[in-house]
């Protein structure tokens, strides 16, 4: 019995000493797009010598490990987004990256160059960033046109139309969506507004809200007004009229382009397809007793060209 518990712990012995104990350690707290944030590669065994440890990032593109230090080529860091900061003070390793952003969440890890263990790297270190992009607003119901007119700010309709918004964004987390009416104390938890036969007075300032779930200080809001003209009103007044227009003002600017581009090409293919002048006639010889020669008192048969 005495002789198992000693192999258990000389086997436990050996294993500690042949496996490095390098952690990477970053915030405990909720990490928003755009704040600083400091890494620090720690021994929990032994002292760490920071002269033979690095810190790596792994590139979901190139699917490799590279190695992140201060003095690297700006050109080198920032083609692949290594924008940071490596510090090594007091015996501390230190990985300063400022205003992180999405695509900077990691993973990352410190690596020792000590050759004698058997794990020379620590376990990869993923920072959860939390972001929210500005929010969008557009027309329900109209097709991929409409998108494009995300940054009208007033949206014109005729009375008695139907109005249907729907307001997006990207974010780390699915967010809660919020229509509320400027003036009005009603809440609408929905992405979509719909308004039916919209008379005078559904017209005003619609805002939509973008809540993020977990990070209740994360919110993006877009504000989007509506004017309710008279229903004689003229359909290039409205605002689906103008990007009817603006969309068929660049329709015929690119069928002209086109037709350009084609009569230019064409034209240049006919200048190429002449070739050089015909001017066999010339290469012909031409004796003194032909038809072709001029009188001449001499006679032979050498030709003169």
């Amino acid at each position: 019995m005495k002789g198992y518990i000693l192999i258990t712990i000389l086997a436990v012995t050996f294993l500690q000493r042949s496996t490095a104990f390098l952690e990477v350690k970053g915030p405990t707290d909720q990490i928003l797009e755009g704040q600083d944030v400091t890494l620090e590669c720690l021994d929990t065994e032994s002292e760490l010598n920071v002269s033979t440890v690095h810190f790596e990032r792994f590139s979901k593109y190139m699917k490799w490990w590279y190695r992140l230090e201060s003095d690297q080529e700006y050109f080198y860091r920032r083609c692949f987004l290594y924008d940071v900061d490596v510090r090594r003070e007091d015996g501390r390793l230190l990985l300063f990256i400022p205003s992180i952003q999405s695509y900077s969440e990691g993973p990352y890890r410190c690596v020792t160059e000590d050759s004698s263990a058997a794990d020379n790297s620590s376990q990869p270190l993923t920072i959860p960033i939390h972001y929210m992009r500005e929010v969008a607003v557009h027309r329900a119901g109209l097709g991929y046109l409409t998108r494009y007119s995300n940054s009208v700010q007033d949206l014109k309709v005729r009375l008695g139309d139907d109005v249907e918004l729907e307001c997006s964004t990207s974010a780390s987390e699915a967010p809660e969506y919020f229509w509320a009416k400027e003036g009005e104390d009603w809440l609408l938890p929905s992405n979509k507004l719909k308004l039916e036969k919209v008379s005078e007075q559904d017209g005003g300032r619609f805002t939509c809200s973008a809540q993020s779930p977990t990070v209740h200080s994360l919110m993006k809001k877009r504000t989007i007004s509506i004017t309710v003209l008279p229903d004689d009103a003229a359909w290039y007044e409205t605002t689906t009229g103008l990007i009817v227009l603006i969309a068929g003002a660049g329709l015929v600017l690119l069928v002209v382009g086109i037709s350009m581009t084609t009569y230019l090409c064409r034209r240049d293919r006919q200048r190429k397809s002449k070739g050089p002048i015909d001017d066999r006639s010339q290469k012909k010889p031409i004796y003194r007793a032909s038809v072709e020669s001029l009188p001449s008192t001499a006679s032979d048969k050498q030709p003169l060209v």
